[in-house]
This record gives structure tokens, C-alpha cells and sequence, in this order.
């Protein structure tokens, strides 16, 4: 379909960057998330891409094009908006459509794209429904259909599903990957949602303050973070400041080795790369323990006041206030926000487990 070229685009309001020296190659038929916390520039980012917005610098290439100065209409994008932006004084089909018209097509051909449309997000015989008729995950399928309806070559969505509840916006990011395969569009997704990237992405760009943190497939980006960010943003990751001395952690529960320079550091570890024994010692407590049926989450209490997490099976009976002993297979270590050591089993943890509800 289409490759997307970003060089050093930035984007200032007064002496505040939202977005700033920017770049990204996205290839044809690729689907590549933004994301990051509220204020990183990922929106801004994809309206600048859509035209919503001006660079205050760079450029914006597709097909090696320069359309950095072409408004929306002119550009061959579609957005999705997280607001639906639906007409309710049109119909299904009409809301469709629209865009068709304005280009003076036949009858005809408006009608059979609009049909094949529907058809596409699983909505056909919906044609004659007004808007203010259907739920929430069916105006955004109607919003996705009205933008590919106009066969972009780039498809831009803004959180699509972020004011759905869970299971909508689980079922709905399924079929947005399965016709975004099928169609072979290059797609890119602004989400602040970890479980979301994870399971759209086959590359994830993690967005900080207008800047880049990583960029890589989402297997790389939970078993090998380049930053301190990263890794605590990605999934759930326990953070322990420690000196090392001669190679070895200070720490009393976390005397590892850690083969860097002398000085502070932080180490971090997953959940499911620490693993709890009962102990006589008091440096650690079970805080408490949650049940997910497939696994349990252990919080347990250090004696300098921090709490980490376990994932243990489920079959294990951990009650409150009992001591234990926290031993960890696999860890990174940060300083200065950079990677400076991973253990040799770190990249190979197991099963990817991601804990943004609790």
C-alpha cells in the first residue's frame, strides 16, 4: 500500500515542545503503535501525520512524497478519531458515504464500496440504522469503515477504543488487526495502553515527553527495555535501588551479581523472575495475595518499607504476614535511565504476562 518517512518532525506551542525532532520509518503493510502516558505527543504526532496539525519542523514523507504542507483532504490518509465523530442527523450509510460524494463518484460505485465497506467491519443491512441507534463498538466500526471506505493508504487511529469497556475493546482490536492483515493497509495506532500494543503491534514506539524511547517489536520491548521508562511502562516490573561493590548487589535481599562499575544502580525484575520460599527471616512479608485462576500475584513487603510482586502458580497458599525469601532468576540494571546489564536469562522469562489492571 503505502510507506510512511518521518524526518525530525517537531511540533512546539510557545517555548513547550509537544513533539520534538521525531523520526520514524513505518514500511508498507506495517501496523506500528505509539505509545505512552498522557503528554508524550503521540496524538499530536498522528494528527501532524493526518494533517490536523502544522510541523513547526521536519517533514512528513509517503511514497517518498513530501505532504507536509497538504491539508487532511489532500493527503492519502484516513483517521479514526477515540470520538467516533459521527453525523447524527445521517444515517449509517450516509455517515459513509460522505467522503465518496465529495469526490463525485457514481451512485452506483458509492453504493457498492459502502456496502463492501459495511460488509468488511461486520456491519452489513446496518445501512438505514441512524447513528444515535448503536452501541458504542458499533459506531466505532462505522468510523472505521467511513475511513476505509476512501481506500487510504495510511490509516491513522487516535485510542479508537478507549471509552469501550475491556471485552469490547479486546474483541474490536481483533478485528481491527485481522482487516488490517487482510487489507495489508499501513496502519499506525495511538494507544497508552500496554495490553493493546502488545497484542496489535509488530512494532511498538515508546513515547516520552515528545521523544522516542524505544522502538522495536513488542517482544523486544518487554524482554529487552533500553530505559528505565520503558521497562517499568511495559508491563509489570519491580524496581530496587542497590550499590553495587566488586560486581555484587549491597542489597540484603538481592545480593546478585551485576558485572558494571561500582556505584548505584537500579535493578528490575518481572514478576514471574521472582520466585518466593518460606523463610524464618524477617526481611520479607506477604502483603497480600490475588487470585487470577491461571496464576496468583503475591505483593510481599521488604524490611526498608518497599513492596514488590510475584507471580506464583495457583496452587500455592501464601497468607498474609508470613515471612518469606525472594530469590530473582533474571534481571536488568539501570542507571542514568540507561540498560547497563541484563542477566543472561532475562530475554527469556517465559510467558509474557501483562498486569495493567492491577
Amino acid at each position: 500500500m503505502a510507506r510512511l518517512t518521518i524526518n525530525g518532525v517537531s511540533k512546539s506551542f510557545g517555548t513547550s515542545f509537544a513533539v520534538r525532532d521525531f523520526s520514524l520509518d513505518v514500511e508498507d503493510g506495517e501496523l506500528v503503535c505509539l505509545l505512552g502516558p498522557s503528554g508524550s505527543g503521540k496524538s499530536t504526532l498522528l494528527r501532524m501525520i493526518g494533517g490536523f496539525e502544522r510541523p513547526t519542523g521536519g517533514s512528513i514523507l509517503i511514497d517518498a512524497k513530501d505532504v507536509t504542507g497538504l491539508p487532511p483532504e489532500k493527503r492519502p490518509t484516513g483517521m479514526v478519531f477515540q470520538s467516533h465523530a459521527l453525523w447524527t442527523h445521517m444515517d449509517v450509510f450516509n455517515n459513509i458515504a460522505f467522503g465518496l460524494k465529495l469526490r463525485h463518484l457514481p451512485k452506483t460505485e458509492i453504493r457498492d464500496r459502502v456496502e463492501g465497506a459495511l460488509e468488511l467491519v461486520g456491519l452489513s443491512n446496518y445501512g438505514k440504522r441512524q447513528t444515535t441507534q448503536l452501541s458504542g463498538g458499533q459506531q466505532q466500526r462505522v468510523a472505521l469503515a467511513r475511513s476505509l471506505v476512501l481506500e487510504p493508504k495510511i490509516l491513522l487511529l487516535d485510542e479508537p477504543f478507549a471509552s469501550l469497556d475491556q471485552h469490547l475493546r479486546e474483541r474490536l482490536r481483533e478485528e481491527v488487526k485481522d482487516i488490517q492483515q487482510r487489507l495489508g493497509i499501513t496502519t499506525l495506532f495511538v494507544t497508552h495502553g500496554q495490553d493493546e500494543a502488545l497484542a496489535l503491534a509488530d512494532r511498538i514506539v515508546v513515547m516520552r515527553d515528545g521523544g522516542t524511547e524505544q522502538i522495536a517489536p513488542p517482544d523486544v520491548i518487554y524482554r529487552e527495555p533500553r530505559t528505565a521508562f520503558v521497562a517499568g511502562f511495559i508491563g509489570s516490573m519491580n524496581f530496587v535501588r542497590t550499590t553495587i561493590r566488586n560486581g555484587i548487589s549491597e542489597h540484603p535481599a538481592f545480593p546478585l551479581t551485576v558485572p558494571v562499575s561500582d556505584g548505584e544502580v537500579e535493578i528490575a525484575f518481572r514478576p514471574e523472575a521472582l520466585s518466593l520460599s518460606p523463610s524464618e527471616k524477617k526481611a520479607a512479608s506477604v502483603h497480600r495475595t490475588i487470585d487470577f485462576g491461571t496464576h496468583k500475584l503475591v505483593d510481599i513487603d521488604l524490611a526498608d518499607g518497599s513492596r514488590l510482586k510475584s507471580m506464583t502458580a495457583p496452587d500455592t497458599n501464601w497468607s498474609k504476614g508470613s515471612f518469606v525469601e525472594p530469590k530473582v532468576a533474571a534481571y536488568f540494571a539501570f542507571r542514568d535511565n540507561g540498560l547497563v546489564y541484563q542477566s543472561p536469562q532475562a530475554g527469556h522469562q517465559g510467558q509474557r504476562q501483562v498486569f495493567g489492571h492491577v
